[in-house]
């Protein structure tokens, strides 16, 4: 689990979200996260940490099955949606270097 400070979360990974986001180097929702990682785009999947069980398994499964990791937030899709501007509770990022560097503010 990824933000177990809310504030943290507000601070350093919600801001970077929403870079990315208009920078359009995010896939938000299954549909779309299951395309970008199906093509090779995807490194990083966010998942909010009220998805649903179902959502949940499912996403995982193909997370798994793309080699694609994947972080629980300590964030609701709530949450997520204020940061990247749309209600979501599974964010692909789909660009190496914001998901390197989104990967390092997880592990501080």
């Amino acid at each position: 689990m990824c933000g177990k400070d809310g504030h943290w979360m507000n601070e350093k990974l919600l801001p970077l979200l929403g870079i990315a986001r208009k920078a359009g180097r995010l896939s938000l929702g299954a549909d779309p996260a299951q395309e970008a990682m199906s093509k090779g785009k995807s490194s990083l999947l966010f998942l909010a940490s009220d998805l649903s069980e179902r959502s949940r398994r499912n996403i995982m499964e193909k997370a798994e099955q793309y080699g694609v990791t994947v972080i629980t937030l300590d964030a609701s899709k709530d949450a997520l949606g204020a940061g990247v501007g749309k209600m979501t509770g599974i964010i692909a990022v789909n660009d190496k270097g914001f998901a390197e560097k989104m990967k390092t503010l997880c592990a501080e």
